[in-house]
């Protein structure tokens, strides 16, 4: 009976490995086709391509206006990464600080943003932005990926504001020190990693936030995500090379602040910090 299990317990290790294995092998053969016929003169029904060329990086720059594209991703990017830092680390201090009627409840409704589909809240809002109108403007897109970020800000420095001593904060105002004092001097210092993670992680999530965006974009508010889309779908004949470049500089883009963000920390540490606090 013990060899049974034995025996069970290492076919199902092995299976998951396996999986595992193939969907990575699976996702490098991809991303390497795709790296791969960016810089392919030509690619037809061999193993490699037949040369190699940048041409298509050039071209994918100028017909699909890339230089305004990466400006428009960047403006709307580090708008949603200002407001959601300055509303978001206040709100997370007065959650970590006090406690109130209703304190779980308004926790919660952070979260569902979180946790539900984009869609299922991204198209009535869209129609309220739209009705208002702020439909394919610079601030409707901006407003729109605020939803999902102004929670994830909250929620992950709400244990960093936490782990804090409040004798700190009591001493710093016994000698004299106000409320932009004791910020500056005493609180960011101590909330920093957590700000910088928490920041970095929304850069990057607004980066790739495809289904919010696209539902308000308009020509002159398109972001990256889209604009590949557009690439792909739009009618017209396009050569695959420059479309796969330009999927190549949204990885490219993607990746470095993702890297970026987790020198700073692990999403795993955030998780154990979380339930660490709930524990204690």
């Amino acid at each position: 009976m013990i060899r049974d299990q034995g025996i069970a317990s290492k076919l199902w290790r092995f299976s998951v490995w396996a999986l595992a294995g193939l969907f990575v092998l699976n996702l490098i053969g991809v991303i390497a086709a795709v790296v791969m016929n960016s810089f392919a003169r030509r690619w037809l029904g061999t193993w490699l391509p037949s040369g190699w060329t940048t041409r298509w990086y050039f071209d994918a720059w100028s017909e699909f206006q890339l230089s305004s594209v990466v400006l428009v991703t960047f403006q709307v990017v580090f708008a949603v990464v200002l407001i959601s830092g300055m509303i978001g680390v206040v709100t997370a201090y007065a959650l970590a600080r006090r406690d109130f009627p209703g304190k779980r409840a308004i926790i919660l409704l952070f979260l569902l943003p979180l946790l539900i589909p984009p869609l299922t809240y991204g198209i009535p809002l869209a129609t309220v932005l739209y009705q208002i109108g702020l439909g394919g403007s610079f601030w409707g897109v901006v407003l729109i990926n605020l939803v999902p970020s102004l929670p994830f800000v909250i929620l992950v420095m709400i244990p960093f504001i936490e782990q804090i001593d409040p004798r700190i904060e009591a001493a710093a105002r016994v000698f004299g020190a106000g409320t932009g004092s004791l910020f500056l001097r005493i609180l960011l210092p101590l909330l920093l990693p957590g700000m910088l993670a928490a920041l970095l992680l929304v850069l990057v999530r607004t980066i790739a936030m495809f289904e919010l965006t696209f539902l308000i974009a308009g020509p002159t508010s398109q972001t990256l995500v889209v604009a590949l889309y557009y690439a792909v779908f739009a009618s017209g004949v396009r050569a695959s090379q420059s479309i796969d470049a330009m999927a190549v500089v949204y990885m490219v883009t993607t990746l470095f602040w993702l890297v970026l963000a987790l020198q700073f920390v692990s999403p795993t540490q955030i998780v154990a910090r979380a339930k660490q606090q709930q524990a204690s």
